[in-house]
């Protein structure tokens, strides 16, 4: 059967909005791409059942749309909005209906509550404040992320800061700080994945290109270190920005994307949680800020936002390794993709 893939971008160029693509596993090809809805700079965005959340900019101002599905379309049902950037990341929590944004320009974290029929309802807002790093980035509080724990909290990575804080988590939405993580200086802490059991985390660092493993204790909430390994080769000296990680349904590889090297970097999860490189593969683009999995793993799709193509891989599940099947695919400024 075929599956489809939405896909935020920016809209600085030439992209509309919010685009769609086909994957079609029986000539193992995507389609053309086609405008899913018109929106302003929808650069991050989750789909939920018949509903999509996606970041929203227009007139100034800055925040978080709903959407409602229909066949191959979405409709805009509401926003919530601020004047000045909008935010970098949406989380969503389908339980107690609560939406998560992490804004890197202002530093805050926003909860809403999602109505019904898509209306927005601020329920809480965390500033995040204090020293950051060394690097010109960190010039300030920039939460890149802000998602849930296995076990329900919200955990919120901070890449000013190169920081990660853990939230205990009110079904009203209403946060209290439970925890925080501290990487070394110029880390640029930007998004995590959780293995699986629970017990592990997956830490990527954007601006020191680096994977960090964390060991998770649900009883409090806490991080801490068990290895860091490079997502680029040890002799790259060119810039390289780490961007998107995701990790496979069987806890047993994780990948990263790698903007300047241009590459997806693969790696084996071995029984103690650390891991080992085992493959970086070309994304046939540059700057490929984010990727997805097909629901089976059977594929990869990437997203390269400065070449305005998509490029699809096979995936081998015994071994985890890629390989390229299709690449120039066009879709502009594409930086985000979810399966739909």
């Amino acid at each position: 059967m075929t599956e489809k893939f939405m896909i935020g971008t920016y809209t600085s160029h030439t992209s509309q909005g919010i685009y769609g693509v086909t994957l079609d596993p029986a000539t193992q090809q995507l389609s053309a791409s086609w405008l899913v809805a018109e929106s302003g700079k929808p650069s991050y965005l989750q789909v939920a059942n018949d509903r999509a959340f996606a970041v929203y900019q227009t007139d100034g101002q800055g925040g978080i749309a709903s959407y409602a599905l229909t066949n191959d379309h979405a409709t805009r049902l509401a926003q919530a909005l601020a004047a000045g950037s909008p935010p970098a990341y949406v989380g969503f929590d389908a339980t107690r209906q609560l939406l998560f944004v992490a804004n890197y320009h202002t530093g805050l974290i926003s909860v809403y509550h999602v109505a019904a029929d898509g209306q927005l309802t601020l329920a809480d807002q965390v500033q995040h404040e204090g020293a950051t790093g060394p690097a010109p980035e960190q010039d300030a509080p920039h939460p890149h992320y802000a998602d849930l724990t296995p076990d329900g909290r919200l955990v919120v990575c901070d890449l000013g800061m190169d920081l990660v804080v853990v939230y205990d988590l009110s079904a009203e939405g209403k946060l209290t700080a439970k925890s925080r993580y501290q990487s070394e200086a110029g880390f640029g802490s930007r998004h995590l994945v959780f293995a699986p059991n629970g017990n592990f985390a997956y830490l990527l660092g954007e601006l020191s290109s680096q994977l960090e493993v964390l060991q998770y204790d649900a009883a409090t909430g806490a991080f801490a270190h068990v290895q860091t390994i490079k997502t680029i080769p040890a002799d790259w000296t060119a810039h390289n920005g780490a961007a998107a990680i995701h990790i496979s349904q069987d806890g047993q590889f994780i990948y990263t994307s790698n903007r300047g090297e241009n590459t997806i970097a693969v790696f084996a999860v071995q029984a103690d949680g650390t891991v080992n490189h085992i493959q970086s593969i070309t994304t046939a683009g540059d700057f490929p800020r984010d990727f997805e999995l097909s629901q089976d793993e059977s594929y990869l799709i990437a997203a390269n936002q400065n070449t305005n193509n998509l490029t699809l891989y096979a995936r081998d599940a015994a071994s985890g390794q890629l390989t390229l099947l299709q690449q120039d695919v066009a879709c502009p400024e594409p930086v985000c993709i979810k399966r739909w």
